[in-house]
């Protein structure tokens, strides 16, 4: 690990005419080709990437979690279209900080460029080694439940099969990931069709049953409503899971196809369609089901196929494992990157920072994602990875937000093509305040001292390794050898 000196133009004289307002490029002698990851996200992978990414295993699994907590229909319908409002307007607010700082990485390169170098190594040592591969883990292995679940009809899937199919599912991604970001982009574009479809079947079969007067279930809707802030603060947890990805987009800034119009774009088409489509289907659950049969339910979704489609039941199951797949994808493409640009400023090994010399894909960085992943999936449990990953998330959704005002304050001269009303990120923040202290001053824990202390033990590696710069001569080895196997090459940022 090394700390790259680059000159920060938020302290320079003249931003305006720096190509890029916030940092310098790495310097390249004369004649040396320039190898960097190439622009080839379009306008629709980006919807697909962050639509694709969004809907995974949460509208299937967290519905019947958001109505517990909540106590009735109609408020747990509140939930989910303040979380969607929540996502759209913290995407929109990122949109602004991407058309600012023009790089890959998403929350990390914005604290790195407006925080500093530590607290930016605090986000990266914690997102890369545990928050990124636990949540790619969790949605594998809820596709691996759902994929195998028609082999077993009537009684749990074995956890051996399960785990195995999880750890399957990521190697696929590895390698289609490895060889060509192309293909995984139209890997993510077919599964965004086809989860758009299932949702699009679900939907309608509740219309249908609400047209047949299946309304029980929203009869004194709000009747019943549980009102403290912690547990209306883990509902939150619980619906946002099921918006996580709002900010993927933003991890893959320098290969967006001219992302200063792209990257607003695709957040207002991707996040209001996935927001009308979460209401609807959760109505459609509603209009099948009681509360109460939708809470004793271990899958609503599969519960909801049971009752509506009959026999085509098994598919929802398969519907469910397109969906979860895609999003894993979308998981993996986006995680990798945030490893390969840790690892570019000098935050990871530097082996981490190189792409493939042919195939122009971070795949140390993807190869690194993939194997803390399968690690976490010998002891990966879906539902209680969610209240954490939320909190961690949250913390630094917070942090960023706070860095976007202060440059909206203290640096209005910055050349940005997309401004956001101040409000929008204030609302983001105080949501985030909320998210975060709401569950500990209501309901404290000791996982979340654990989640703290984990953070903060990044200093154990950040003053020796980064600051002090001390690197030893096996890993200067280690690194070359690897180079040398994988066929990878330091790469440059693209300023453009």
């Amino acid at each position: 690990m090394r700390e790259r000196k680059t000159t920060d133009p938020l302290h320079s004289a003249d931003p305006l005419h720096s190509a890029d307002p916030l940092h310098s490029s790495t310097d390249v002698s004369e004649g040396k080709e320039k190898l960097r990851l190439k622009r080839e996200v379009s306008l629709i992978s980006g919807v697909s990437l962050i639509a694709g990414t969004m809907i995974g295993s949460g509208i299937f699994m967290s519905p019947e979690w958001v109505l517990h907590h909540m106590g009735n229909p109609a408020s747990s319908l509140l939930i989910w279209a303040a979380c969607g409002l929540l996502a759209m307007f913290g995407a929109l607010s990122y949109a602004e900080l991407g058309t600012i700082i023009k790089e890959s990485g998403g929350e990390y390169i914005y604290i790195l460029r407006i925080f500093g170098s530590f607290p930016a190594f605090l986000f990266a040592y914690t997102s890369v080694i545990l928050v990124r591969p636990a949540g790619l883990a969790a949605v594998c292995l809820s596709f691996a439940e759902y994929a195998i679940a028609p082999f077993y009809p009537g009684c749990s899937s074995p956890q051996v099969v399960v785990k195995c199919t999880a750890a399957a599912c990521i190697l696929i991604l590895t390698i289609i990931n490895c060889l060509n970001v192309r293909l995984a982009t139209s890997v993510m574009n077919i599964f965004t069709a086809a989860k758009l479809l299932a949702l699009l079947m679900i939907v309608v079969g509740g219309l249908v049953l609400l047209a047949n007067g299946k309304t029980q279930s929203f009869q004194n809707g709000f009747q019943g409503t549980t009102a403290g802030i912690g547990t209306v603060g883990v509902a939150f947890y619980q619906g946002l899971w099921s918006y996580d990805g709002w900010n993927n987009l933003n991890y893959v800034t320098e290969e967006l196809k001219k992302p200063e119009v792209t990257l607003p774009r695709a957040v207002m088409i991707a996040i209001p369609l996935v927001t009308c489509l979460y209401l609807l289907v959760n109505v459609s659950y509603l209009a099948a089901m009681s509360p109460s049969e939708l809470l004793s339910s271990g899958a609503v979704a599969v519960t909801w196929g049971d009752k509506v489609l009959g026999s085509w039941a098994w598919l929802v199951s398969l519907s469910v494992a397109l969906s979860t797949f895609g999003s894993s994808n979308g998981t993996f493409f986006s995680g990798g990157r945030m490893c390969y640009i840790a690892a570019r400023e000098g935050h990871m090994p530097d082996i981490l920072s190189m792409a493939h010399v042919r195939c122009l894909t971070p795949s140390p960085a993807l190869l690194f994602t993939s194997a803390m992943s399968l690690i976490m999936i010998l002891s990966g449990n879906f539902t209680s990875i969610v209240n954490f990953f939320s909190f961690m998330a949250w913390l630094f959704y917070g942090m960023t937000i706070s860095g976007l005002l202060y440059l909206k304050i203290k640096k209005p001269e910055l050349p940005r093509s997309y401004k956001v009303p101040i409000i929008i990120p204030i609302i983001v923040l105080m949501a985030a305040v909320y998210l975060v202290l709401a569950p500990i001053i209501d309901q404290p824990q000791m996982e979340i001292l654990y989640i703290i202390l984990f953070i903060f033990s990044g200093i154990i590696f950040y003053f020796p390794l980064v600051h002090f710069k001390y690197h030893p001569r096996f890993l200067r080895r280690v690194t070359l050898h690897l180079q040398l196997l994988l066929e990878v090459a330091p790469t440059t940022r693209d300023e453009n």
